[in-house]
């Protein structure tokens, strides 16, 4: 018996001494199985969505993943999420890296690690204009619609307290709602808000995105905790991309002034690990 117990008990050291080795050595085995799993929405133009004529997902994050594939060596192999099962797919080795429009905030770095900030946006508020609707305090009382899983519903309670707030599996749900007036309101980042209204047409005269932010985002990728090695490695391509001038080549191609965004230029370097505010 005493034995058997010793046996457990070397076991159990030996467990628990190859288990942080495992978790920490996963560079080495997004090379050994050649291929970089990046988790996206697929339902956040321009960042991740998918293209209607070759049916595949592309985008901004799209393309950061694929630099970070071509860095390491291996293939990129893009994994449509929806927004609440993001970092559990991480967390459970589904994914290697998500580029999924994902906040950097205080609360998420206890479950997952995360790039330097990709990206720098703020959420705001669509409304109809027969809502007469012109400010955030208007809301008070009154239902919006956003997304299940993001920071969108946190952002919008803090911002006006006594707000009701229903949540669908998608953005892109979330926003046909409004229009079906099932809300007064639908609250997204401004990037999203902008191709939406973009996509509206002749519409766009029946809606305003309300001018106040409800919050500043910083968006980055998502890594696996404590995975060091994935973490220089997609931080380090991150910074040649912003050294070369390649990461504002990329914000021009997706957000600048030739697309539904129309941004005249990039406000944000990709420098810093950046937390939402």
């Amino acid at each position: 018996m005493h034995a058997r117990f010793t046996f457990i008990f070397i076991a159990a050291l030996l467990t628990a001494g190859v288990a942080p080795l495992a978790q920490a050595d996963q560079l080495a085995a997004i090379k050994s199985k050649g291929e970089l799993v990046c988790g996206v929405l697929g339902t956040d133009e321009p960042n991740s969505f998918v293209d209607p004529k070759t049916r595949a997902i592309i985008g901004y994050e799209v393309d950061l993943c694929h630099a970070i594939a071509r860095k390491i060596g291996v293939k990129p192999v893009i994994k449509q999420l929806a927004v609440a099962a993001r970092i559990p797919e991480l967390q459970q080795g589904r994914v290697d890296l998500l580029a999924a429009s994902l906040t950097h905030t205080r609360e998420r770095e206890a479950l997952i690690d995360f790039s330097l900030s990709t990206f720098v946006t703020g959420q705001r508020v669509m409304v109809k204009n027969s809502s007469g609707i012109t400010t955030l305090a208007q809301l008070a009382g009154k239902k919006v619609l956003t997304v299940k899983g993001g920071t969108q519903e946190p952002n919008i309670r803090r911002a006006v307290p006594s707000v009701s707030v229903v949540t669908y599996e998608s953005a892109v749900q979330a926003f046909v709602a409004l229009q079906q007036g099932k809300g007064i309101g639908y609250v997204n980042d401004e990037v999203s808000l902008l191709d939406n209204y973009a996509k509206l047409g002749a519409a766009r005269k029946d809606y305003t995105i309300l001018p106040q932010s409800i919050s500043t985002e910083t968006l980055a990728l998502g890594i696996k905790k404590g995975e060091t090695a994935v973490k220089a490695m997609v931080d380090g391509v991150l910074r040649e991309l912003e050294k070369s001038g390649e990461a504002d080549k990329l914000f021009v191609k997706w957000y600048g002034p030739a697309t539904p965004i129309k941004f005249d230029k990039r406000h944000f370097k990709i420098d810093s690990d950046k937390v939402a505010a």
